[in-house]
């Protein structure tokens, strides 16, 4: 089956093509909101949207467009364009069931933002299968928020990096689990993110560079691509 996103659709193509080739979609899932200085507001969607391009490519999936705004109301008052929660659910389930009116049987929800994961539904009424992953779950090293990890990522897929203005942000070395803990449950809370990272930043991103981003997405893709595949 021929690799495609949803600007390569056509519709009495298509029809056929679930009909005899039943294909998995891919619904990518971001967010719009403050990524420090050095990185834009568009960042999880951006790279959300290249993974599942990539894993489109890997597992034969077709990707339709990334649903760009999450819940993201942890960062206020530092910029951010949040939806509520339930309504990112049922817009979510309304897009689900949709689908499965047209046939579709297969999709993957691909998350890039962890304010999302209680919003995205894990059932689907139809019959069919439905996945959902968060893509950091599929990599080793520790995530962050506009550190060395997602600056490393954003550095190998976009040229809108300003690198300069990268500066290290909030770090756990040196707290116990207990604190650290307590300092996770408060960032996700609304207006939580800046009262533990002040400048937007969770982690170092001085030290990103585009080889790490490169090897970064390929551990993620390899490891969702076997994933799907089991």
């Amino acid at each position: 089956m021929k690799v495609m996103d949803a600007s390569e659709i056509y519709d009495p193509e298509f029809r056929e093509l679930i009909k005899s080739k039943k294909p998995t979609i891919i619904i990518p899932v971001g967010s719009l909101e403050q990524h420090g200085a050095h990185l834009p507001i568009t960042t999880d969607s951006d790279i959300v949207t290249e993974i599942a391009s990539r894993l489109a490519k890997k597992c034969d999936f077709i990707v339709f467009p990334t649903v760009s705004y999450g819940v993201s109301d942890e960062h206020y008052p530092l910029f951010n364009t949040s939806v509520n929660r339930d309504n990112l659910s049922h817009w979510l389930d309304s897009i689900l069931n949709s689908l499965g009116e047209n046939r579709i049987e297969s999709v993957v929800i691909l998350n890039g933002h962890h304010g999302n994961e209680r919003s995205i539904p894990h059932d689907w009424y139809h019959v069919g299968k439905l996945r959902v992953y968060s893509y950091w779950h599929f990599m080793e090293h520790e995530f962050d928020h506009a550190g060395f990890v997602e600056t490393s990522l954003m550095l190998a897929i976009s040229d809108k990096v300003k690198m300069k203005k990268a500066k290290k942000g909030f770090t756990t070395k040196g707290l116990s689990e207990e604190e650290i803990q307590r300092i996770k449950e408060l960032s996700t809370k609304r207006g939580g993110f800046p009262q533990v990272a002040k400048n937007g930043v969770w982690g170092d991103p001085t030290k990103a560079t585009k080889k790490d981003g490169e090897k970064f997405l390929a551990e993620i893709v390899r490891n969702l691509a076997k994933e799907c595949q089991t």
